[in-house]
């Protein structure tokens, strides 16, 4: 790791006289100047020149080797990076605005730490949510009893010297303490030992796809050189945090097209729009490297590149205006009637919830538990998120009776606010989707179940001459036809899939064996009606993913945005040519219900890892719903203590931007000294 020099941001705090510029070469005079700005405003946030930056003149020569050498540890042994700026004042900040603005403005990667001292008496630890394996309490623990004592004796040095070990003994693994048993158990020893060493290579790559996190997306042959599995773990990663990001920010995009306008918002929606497709061209890659088909090693590990490094751009694309659409959303400027507003979208949507718990109820007394599953906490989760906004809300107000340039915990209340009702929103109108969808299939079934028994017909003709493909799929469409029968009448959802499916695999064989003119024919009659099914299942899954996306992983993301882009073609095709659009919508309809059962999983494995914690706690349903930034999908999942936006440690909500902003309100601690 290289060793940065403090001598620019050691330099005088006075400009530089006018006839010593002049003696000095232009190339010269023009590097001072762009690197002035460091200097010459010091208790400002400022982005960071360096590693180490010393405006206060509080380190000589040996102190600051001494520092990176501690620096240079930490980044050796953990790959976090901690930066270390000493100020003669925050001017008027507190240390956690002044950190969070600092780390903004310098532009700061993934894995990294801001230790920021005020000499005049404040100090401020900042750790980026992606360092997971430093928990909130960690941090506070790192600030309060190693860095502060330092600071209190004046050891400035000593206090760097201390974080930079305070992160590392807490990134530190746990010592392994071997045990040998006597030679009457080798055989369970050895299954111990086989157990030990599988699940050490999967931490291995787990570590190993932290370390690959600070590698540039797009720097492709770095990461080639990479192990395999490690790669793979990472694309996985990026690809969950990618995907967060884009949702985060299509759901801040819209609350500035409905305050500004589309004329507004033009260049952010652009922007978003290519992010958009290049995440879409990355759930591509992971579906082909999913799928039966297999890969040579080289193939996977070209592919896995070329998704890490997609969505490295699509991360760009929306990094490149986070500074443009937080200057346009600046929520400070009309912060009490934006909570205002936040309150009464509370009143309304809590004054929906008794209406979708009756159409739950009245739903259970008609149909088995299963056929509401993807909808059937909605409520309860709705409530929560509710609860969480009315939280924020109180936190913002808070905040803004603050004086003037302490307001800043503000910014991150309203959005966390604004996020939970969104999701809120969306949870009920996934109630009054499912009654309208099961209406539906009650209504459509009886077409649907006729339509199947035409092609069980039409396969019995074609008998001889289908072979066994045919006679396989004749036989699965007559048991969903026996079991839609069955069960129509309590599960018609359940049964209308379970037809369209069987007819979809019917048709595909029917498709070898009749002209294509009918299949043409047939196609465009039923077309309508497997572009609903399709609709409906892609909604379904994508309702239950988006609120509840901080526990979803990989594998639900990509199912969901390929049934999406299947259902899209459908769409596309539909007037055009039947037979395609027909394929595109079967196809919809089947990875939509795979998202779906994968989303459910990964929900189901997260609960269970809730279970010691209260079940009470309302910030449960933010996390669970991605609107506050969390490590849940790789064992994390804790609570910030003070609950809040800064000091104390939580946890932030998200914004508009890519993986490395969107999640921009860090962690961080401190305080007076």
């Amino acid at each position: 790791m290289p060793v940065y020099s403090s001598a620019v941001a050691a330099a005088p705090t006075r400009p530089v006289p006018r006839p010593i510029l002049a003696a000095v070469p232009a190339v010269l005079a023009l590097l001072a100047l762009l690197m002035w700005p460091a200097a010459a405003s010091a208790d400002t946030p400022l982005r960071l020149p360096g590693q180490i930056t010393d405006t206060a003149g509080v380190l000589d020569a040996n102190a600051e080797t001494e520092v990176q050498a501690a620096l240079d540890r930490l980044y050796g042994d953990h790959q976090v990076q901690l930066w270390v700026a000493y100020v003669p004042s925050f001017s008027g900040q507190s240390g956690a605005d002044w950190t969070e603005a600092t780390a903004r403005a310098s532009g700061f990667g993934p894995k990294t730490a801001l230790l920021a001292v005020a000499t005049a008496g404040d100090y401020n630890l900042w750790v980026s949510n992606d360092v997971t394996d430093v928990s909130d309490a960690e941090i506070e623990s790192i600030a309060t009893d190693r860095v502060r004592p330092e600071l209190v004796n004046g050891d400035w040095a000593g206090a760097a010297v201390a974080a930079a070990e305070g992160l590392g003994d807490a990134m530190a693994p746990a010592s392994l303490t071997p045990l040998i048993v006597g030679g009457g158990v080798v055989v369970v020893g050895g299954g111990g030992l086989y157990l030990y060493t599988r699940r050490s290579k999967r931490k291995r790559a787990e570590a190993g796809a932290e370390a690959a996190a600070s590698i540039d997306p797009t720097d492709t042959a770095a990461l080639a050189s990479l192990p395999l599995d490690v790669l793979d773990v990472r694309a996985q990663d990026i690809l969950v945090d990618t995907d967060n990001a884009v949702r985060t920010s299509a759901e801040e995009l819209e609350l500035a097209r409905g305050e500004f306008g589309e004329q507004a918002v033009a260049p952010f929606a652009t922007a978003f729009a290519q992010a958009g497709a290049a995440l879409a061209k990355a759930f591509e890659i992971r579906q082909r490297l999913d799928d039966a088909i297999p890969e040579t090693p080289q193939q996977r590990r070209d592919m896995l590149v070329d998704l890490i490094s997609t969505c490295g751009r699509a991360g760009r694309e929306l990094d490149a205006r986070v500074t443009e659409f937080d200057g346009m959303r600046d929520l400070l400027l009309d912060a009490p009637a934006r909570l205002d507003a936040l309150t009464q979208q509370v009143v309304t949507l809590t004054a929906r919830v008794p209406a979708c718990e009756s159409v739950l109820t009245a739903l259970r007394a008609e149909f088995p538990a299963e056929t509401l599953a993807p909808v059937a906490q909605n409520t309860t989760l709705a409530r929560e998120q509710l609860a969480f906004a009315e939280k924020s809300i109180a936190d913002g107000r808070d905040a803004v009776a603050l004086p003037a340039g302490k307001q800043g915990p503000a910014v991150g209340a309203i959005r966390a606010a604004e996020g939970a009702l969104i999701q809120a929103s969306t949870l009920l109108d996934g109630v009054d989707h499912a009654e309208t969808d099961i209406r539906h299939a009650m209504a459509t079934l009886p077409a649907a179940i006729a339509d199947l028994e035409q092609g069980v017909a039409a396969a019995g003709q074609l008998a001889a001459s289908g072979g066994a493909d045919l006679a396989t799929a004749k036989a699965s469409a007559a048991e969903a036809l026996t079991h839609a029968r069955a069960s129509q009448a309590t599960d018609p959802l359940g049964s209308f899939t379970r037809i369209v499916e069987a007819d979809a695999t019917l048709d595909a064989v029917l498709a070898r064996t009749l002209e294509a003119q009918e299949q043409a024919e047939r196609a465009r009659q039923k077309l309508q009606q497997d572009l609903t099914a399709a609709q409906s299942q892609v909604t379904s899954a994508a309702d239950f993913i988006g609120t509840r996306r901080g526990a979803v992983g990989a594998e639900a993301r990509t199912r969901l945005s390929e049934a999406q882009r299947h259902l899209q073609a459908a769409q596309q095709l539909a007037s055009t040519d039947a037979s395609q659009a027909l394929q595109h919508a079967q196809a919809a309809t089947q990875l939509g219900a795979k998202a779906l059962w994968a989303a459910q999983s990964d929900v189901r494995q997260w609960e269970q890892r809730q279970q010691p914690r209260s079940s009470g706690n309302d910030m449960t349903g933010a996390i669970l719903g991605g609107i506050l930034i969390d490590s849940i999908l790789r064992g994390g999942g804790g609570f910030s203590r003070g609950g809040g936006y800064h000091g104390g440690g939580g946890r932030g909500p998200g914004s508009f931007g890519g993986p490395s902003s969107s999640g921009r309100i860090g962690r961080s601690s401190g305080g007076r000294f």
